[in-house]
């Protein structure tokens, strides 16, 4: 039986927010658990609530200031690596986007071209369907030299 769609805004009622919260953070922290043990990584987290004077620190304070300590003494490249905010990660998703688009636009072309090839009324004449006959045959070419070059074939 499938779970409801959850929608992500604050959740109105006080105590069934209450009740999320302790729910989905003793979640959090058994998964947390589960990829340090199965991946042999080490981990930690701390969550600050209204409902707490402290933060909730996992695995123990001790522990998760050993993990910050250890993150902390990184080179800088490294500690970044892998960070991103909401928009650097919106930039390269619209990236791999546009690099979809564009490849799909060039799958487009190409089959445009055949179909109007195939087409037994295909007007020679036009320039526009020339250029890009041309276009694609110049493609074709480009990818047929990279492998025979990749593959040690050219002189």
């Amino acid at each position: 039986m499938g779970r409801k769609k959850v929608k992500h805004e604050l959740i109105a009622n006080e105590s069934v927010r209450k009740a999320t919260l302790k729910k989905r953070k003793a979640g959090l922290l058994k998964k947390l658990s589960e990829l340090t043990t199965l991946c042999g990584v080490t981990a930690c987290a701390i969550i600050f609530s209204g409902y707490n004077t402290q933060p909730d620190v996992w695995p123990s304070p001790i522990e998760a200031f050993h993990v910050l300590d250890k993150f902390n003494n990184l080179p800088a490249e490294k500690q970044g690596k892998y960070m991103m905010d909401q928009k650097v990660l919106l930039r390269r998703i619209m990236s791999q986007m546009n690099e979809t688009l564009e490849k799909q636009r060039e799958k487009n072309r190409e089959l445009e071209v055949k179909l109007a090839l195939a087409e037994t009324n295909y007007d020679f004449n036009s320039l526009q369907r020339s250029e890009e006959l041309v276009h694609l045959l110049k493609e074709k070419i480009k990818f047929v030299m990279n492998k025979i070059e990749s593959k040690g074939l050219k002189g």
